[in-house]
């Protein structure tokens, strides 16, 4: 590989992205790390709103993204994972999605786009679709025969180097909840944690011994590792430790959630615990319904008492919440004084 070194202009960066100024510029066509992102606050993962047909409704993703990167605070909008419903659309609608989501804040804010497919080939493949489509990172989920069978030594390790060696684009190690087999013992995680190409971890392994031990084991062998929890149901053990969110949470109150980092990070426990008191009741009915998935179906019903949404439409295998969800849902906003609101587009 020959490699040169260049003067680089580049126009419309997120403000919280870091440029270097003096480039080198790889002859072969793959990666060129220019990018350091900074998460270090919320970063929500945004629903896919669908029209009432079933089609994906950019109209929709113009309001919630804009909405969202107007918010002070907000780093990155993670799109195409779970609470997405991701890896329900078409390859052509995911990449639509993402080109949504950047022209929604006008490139401002940086897009995050999951990568789910299970072969290593395919998923740096598809992430380096993800980066013609404008994502500025990639949010690497476990291959998913890991969730029942486990993963052999090394494995993970593999994904996320090849994905990278493709693609070029920066990437974020998840953490599965230790329930799972596709969990990382703490050797993976710092070995994915120091290859080329990762920046930060989002963290959901929902088991405080583990998530007392490992974080702090992360952050002794690589200070810079950017710590994100995603613990939307019991956010508040994991506030005092982290460098941010990446949650699904925060496409409903993220005013709300911007202001617990900030308490967090200053180890405030009075105000956090406040914040997370107000916040409860909507907790409890998005998130501790009978399956997680669930949460999903309750995020689109919470944007709709939030004046996003018109209707909470989602695409099976996720259905319908029970009679009396919705308004369930409306009463535990009121309780928590969320509100409306309006948006300009």
């Amino acid at each position: 590989m020959t490699v040169s070194w260049a003067t680089v202009i580049i126009e419309n960066v997120p403000a919280n992205v870091f440029i270097i100024a003096e480039l080198p510029t790889i002859k072969e066509d793959k990666k060129v790390a220019v990018m350091t992102l900074d998460l270090r606050g919320l970063s929500p993962a945004p629903v896919t709103p669908f029209t009432e047909d079933g089609a994906v409704d950019f109209a929709a993703i113009q309001r919630l993204g804009s909405w969202l990167g107007s918010i002070e605070g907000v780093k990155s909008l993670v799109v195409l994972g779970h609470a997405g419903e991701g890896t329900f659309l078409t390859e052509e609608e995911q990449l639509d999605v993402i080109r949504a989501f950047v022209a929604s804040t006008d490139g401002r804010v940086p897009v995050v786009a999951g990568i789910t497919k299970e072969g290593n080939k395919t998923a740096a493949l598809e992430a380096k679709n993800a980066v013609e489509a404008g994502a500025s990172a990639g949010l690497v989920y476990p291959s998913h025969g890991w969730l029942r069978f486990g993963y052999q030594k090394g494995a993970p390790q593999s994904r996320y180097r090849e994905i990278y060696e493709e693609s070029g684009l920066p990437l974020i190690l998840f953490q599965y909840p230790d329930n799972t087999k596709a969990t990382y013992d703490l050797d993976t995680q710092l070995e994915i944690a120091g290859q080329e190409g990762v920046f930060a971890t989002k963290n959901g392994v929902r088991n405080m011994r583990r998530w007392y031990t490992e974080i702090p084991a992360l952050r002794a062998a690589h200070p810079d590792l950017q710590v994100l929890s995603c613990h939307d149901e019991y956010l508040l053990p994991t506030m005092f430790d982290v460098d941010g969110l990446l949650v699904g949470y925060g496409n409903i109150a993220p005013e709300l959630l911007v202001e617990l980092i900030e308490a967090g990070k200053a180890q405030d426990y009075k105000r956090a615990h406040a914040i997370h008191e107000r916040l409860l009741p909507v907790t409890k009915n998005v998130y501790h319904r009978g399956s997680h998935m669930e949460g999903t179906v309750a995020l689109k019903w919470g944007l709709v008492n939030r004046g996003i949404l018109d209707h909470a439409t989602v695409r099976t295998p996720l259905l319908p919440l029970p009679e009396g969800a919705e308004t369930e849902i409306a009463e535990a906003f009121a309780a928590a004084n969320i509100g409306k609101v309006t948006v300009s587009v």
